[in-house]
């Protein structure tokens, strides 16, 4: 039964899943130093040089756990102690060079910083290369590699420097809080920030008669939890505490219709539903920031309406998406939602009550239509606008420009800045292959497209329209 795609994602999920079983019993500030001895027990090493350097890892791992750095606003960190063993050298001429005569890597290098030794071998003066990537292209043995660090390699903005201590450091001015760097640090040097701890305690008071707890569960679940059954999951939910689970596939069906008639009125939009996105956006092309659609996420509008009809309840977004803990800080959306977990987290808190969610009963989900579903993926929030216009009876034509991972948005960005992109909806997502690809879901694979189109087409609505005849 394969939960994780990684040992990365397994390690967090087992401080993960400690940290929320003692919170659960009020024993977490009591054992909280024993954490680390319960995650790697006895003498020996399995990941590191020694047992203490792992406890000492596995200690901040579980500070993340428990919200991280207060004084960070960043939702993504980087744990000092645990990045330490990635080369960093940039260009380097491999064992592959054959001092050829035709010297096509010095000749292109305009800085000078190519030369060769008496074996006729190249090598790159680090005082003076710019990292510019010239020679690694025209080298005909591909001899020059380019050694970057995995974050680094992950981070399209280039939001990861490394300093001169050796780890990498984040700049939150540019960071997106996408978490691709998260999921691709191979020793899990970099994390994000869990609100778990405030999540069970929302619950806990719950069930002494509190506010009730709703779950607002992303679409892209139909790609996780591959184990058990999506009506399963919905139990475990309702055992953990939750009061209702309601799909935001339905505040996908708010947005689409929403959208659909703010493209008609504008001329021109980018999508609001990725915040990594639109953080892009604001950060990197400020003068389309006006172009930026006005409406709510998914996430946003479905849970605007769940305070509207219960204004004292609380309000957790559960999905594949670290940028979404960003979000919610947002003014525009803090009023409406009051936490986020991820799929990752989610699990853990599965297993911290030791709920075996597979033995369960199959409870419904059937809040949303076929096309608020398909938002998970890219090219289903194009293909609910366009369904909405039609449903409005708009002759609108739309011209629209799909884009997954954050190198496609930047060059639709980039060209309609320029005036060059004949297109009038630019729908963006962070991931590659859209939220299905989000840094906090358990698995990433081939069939995850297929299994949200399938979800889709299982949904009692198949029209925006008839779903959102329950809201009114």
């Amino acid at each position: 039964m394969r939960k994780f795609d990684t040992k990365v994602q397994h390690l967090k999920y087992k401080v993960l899943r400690e940290v929320a079983r003692l919170a659960w019993e009020d024993q977490l500030l009591d054992h909280i130093i024993d954490i680390p001895k319960t995650i790697v027990p006895g003498k020996i090493p399995t990941m590191r040089c020694c047992v203490y350097k792992e406890r000492a890892i596995v200690t901040e791992r579980v500070k993340l756990a428990m919200g991280g750095n207060k004084k960070n606003p960043n939702i993504i960190e980087v744990l000092d102690i645990a990045c330490d063993e990635c080369p960093a050298a940039g260009y380097e001429v491999t064992d592959s060079c054959r001092g050829c005569l035709a010297h096509r890597c010095e000749d292109v290098c305009k800085r000078g910083a190519i030369s060769f030794d008496y074996n006729h071998v190249a090598h790159i003066d680090k005082t003076k290369c710019v990292e510019c990537g010239q020679c690694a292209k025209v080298c005909p043995y591909t001899a020059i590699a380019n050694r970057k660090r995995p974050c680094q390699n992950a981070c399209k903005i280039k939001a990861i420097t490394i300093g001169d201590d050796n780890a990498a450091h984040i700049d939150n001015e540019k960071c997106i809080s996408c978490g691709a760097c998260v999921y691709q640090c191979p020793f899990g040097a970099i994390m994000d920030k869990s609100f778990i701890l405030d999540v069970i305690s929302m619950l806990k008071n719950a069930k002494e008669g509190g506010s009730h707890v709703y779950a607002v569960i992303a679409p892209a679940i139909s790609s996780q939890f591959s184990y058990a059954k999506r009506g399963q999951v919905v139990s475990g939910l309702k055992a953990l505490g939750f009061h209702t689970v309601v799909e935001a596939a339905l505040g996908a069906d708010i947005v689409s219709d929403s959208e659909a008639k703010e493209l008609v009125e504008k001329g021109f939009l980018t999508s609001s539903c990725c915040p990594a996105f639109v953080k892009y956006i604001e950060t990197a092309f400020p003068t389309l920031k006006e172009h930026i659609s006005h409406n709510l996420s998914p996430m946003a509008a479905i849970s605007a309406y769940i305070k509207k009809v219960d204004p004292t309840c609380k309000v957790v977004f559960i999905g594949p998406c670290t940028a979404k803990k960003m979000e919610i800080q947002k003014d525009s959306v803090k009023p409406y939602v009051d936490s986020v977990l991820t799929f990752e987290e989610l699990q853990a808190l599965f297993d911290s009550r030791d709920l075996e969610i597979m033995e369960m009963e199959e409870l419904p989900l059937d809040n949303a239509s076929f096309f608020g579903r398909i938002f998970a993926r890219s090219g289903g929030l194009t293909d609910a606008v366009l369904q909405a216009l039609k449903e409005q009876e708009s002759d609108f034509e739309v011209k629209p420009c799909v884009c997954d991972g954050i190198e496609a948005c930047r060059t639709a960005l980039l060209k309609k800045s320029k005036n060059v992109l004949d297109a009038n909806f630019i729908e963006g997502m962070a991931c590659l292959g859209g939220c299905i690809g989000g840094a906090g879901c358990l698995t990433h694979g081939e069939k995850n497209r297929a299994l949200v189109d399938n979800y889709g087409r299982d949904a009692m609505e198949q029209t925006i329209q008839g779903a959102l005849k329950q809201l009114q």
